[in-house]
């Protein structure tokens, strides 16, 4: 899941909420949403291999 901060950057977050916390981790922020995207794909296709 990505969101746009106030900031103007993007966040991703986790899919699934942290049972500890009860919130989404923080899975990286970055400048750019195609930087987001191309990031969620790298953790999904580690996830997955």
């Amino acid at each position: 899941m990505i969101r746009k901060l106030p900031s103007g950057g993007y966040r991703l977050y986790s899919r699934k909420v942290d049972p500890k916390t009860g919130k989404r981790r923080n899975l990286g922020t970055f400048d750019t949403r195609e930087q987001a995207e191309k990031h969620e794909k790298e953790v999904q296709y580690f996830k997955r291999h």
